[in-house]
């Protein structure tokens, strides 16, 4: 049974993990190619997965849900970035940290104005409702699993548009020197926009995924934010290969985390509260990583280039 149950929980860190990469793989493109710190980043989050309930409880269908919440979220990304983002691109990280905090600010209460303070709910697909055979006779739900397929299919997907092709070769070439890609005759607004864009979805994307799994409700990107942070300094920023292999070991060792350690605890104290002290370590273990790694590799696991 406890082979079962760490092979659930590996599993299970593998679902966090793929989930923080969709919104760290757009915090990062966003971060290396503009230079910009975009706090509102949870919010695209937040807009996903209050879409994605909206349509599907509208049509009974999660699939037009989750098709709302890319185009919803991409849609706001563009928006955002028109309006107010595209002004801040030469000020200072103050200025970037003041604008995109506002913004949370307002799509906070402009969601609670539209859905209300009360949570909403996101019903698992009927095809995704069963659970899948694990080792050891134990179960998976099918639904996480389909997460974790989704995670490494968009992680694909953004390598072959990073690498091969056109927009992924421009995208490359505004990381290294934007000016010089506009005096090549690029767009670099429309560019720009595009890539906010992009994040945007991959973040809104997340936030629909997760949206079966828990309530959604006004406030639920920030938490998720913290932790996107996290990913792209331990793998890079502007590393989407760093980004995932960030978020994978981000999710591993908060989940097992908190499997692992109030078992060793519990040898030499009560129950209770091997429980609590090693959640909190396992909280603790994250930063402690990431303290780690930007003590031996300041510049994160993978360079932008990579």
């Amino acid at each position: 049974m406890q082979t079962a149950l760490l092979i659930e929980q590996i599993l299970n860190g593998l679902q966090f993990g793929v989930m923080l990469f969709l919104m760290a793989a757009g915090l990062t493109l966003i971060f290396g190619v503009m230079g910009l710190i975009n706090l509102a980043h949870g919010s695209l989050y937040m807009v996903g997965a209050f879409a994605c309930a909206a349509v599907a409880a509208a049509t009974g269908s999660f699939w037009l849900g989750l098709a709302a919440s890319l185009v919803a979220a991409a849609a706001a990304g563009a928006i955002i970035e028109v309006s107010v983002i595209r002004r801040l691109y030469d000020r200072d990280h103050l200025d970037q940290v003041l604008a995109t905090f506002a913004l949370i600010l307002i799509f906070s209460e402009g969601t609670r104005w539209i859905f209300g303070s009360f949570p909403l709910y996101l019903d698992i697909p009927p095809l995704l409702r069963g659970a899948v055979p694990l080792p050891g006779g134990s179960a998976y739900p099918a639904y996480r699993l389909a997460i974790i397929a989704v995670g490494i299919a968009v992680a694909i997907g953004l390598y072959l548009l990073i690498s091969r092709t056109r927009l992924g070769m421009r995208i490359r070439a505004g990381e290294s020197d934007r000016e010089m890609i506009a005096a090549l005759g690029v767009d670099i607004r429309t560019l720009y926009t595009v890539v906010f864009a992009l994040g945007a979805a991959l973040a809104g994307l997340a936030g629909a995924l997760v949206g079966a799994l828990q309530s959604v409700q006004v406030g639920m990107g920030e938490p998720v934010l913290i932790l996107a942070f996290v990913v792209i300094v331990i793998g890079g920023i502007g590393s989407i290969k760093g980004a995932l292999v960030g978020a994978v070991l981000v999710g591993l060792i908060d989940t097992l985390g908190r499997f692992l350690l109030p078992m060793a605890l519990a040898g030499f104290m009560d129950a209770s509260s091997a429980a609590g002290i090693g959640a909190a370590l396992a909280s603790m273990l994250i930063y402690v990583f990431m303290a780690l790694v930007l003590a031996i590799r300041p510049q994160g696991l993978f360079s932008a280039q990579r």
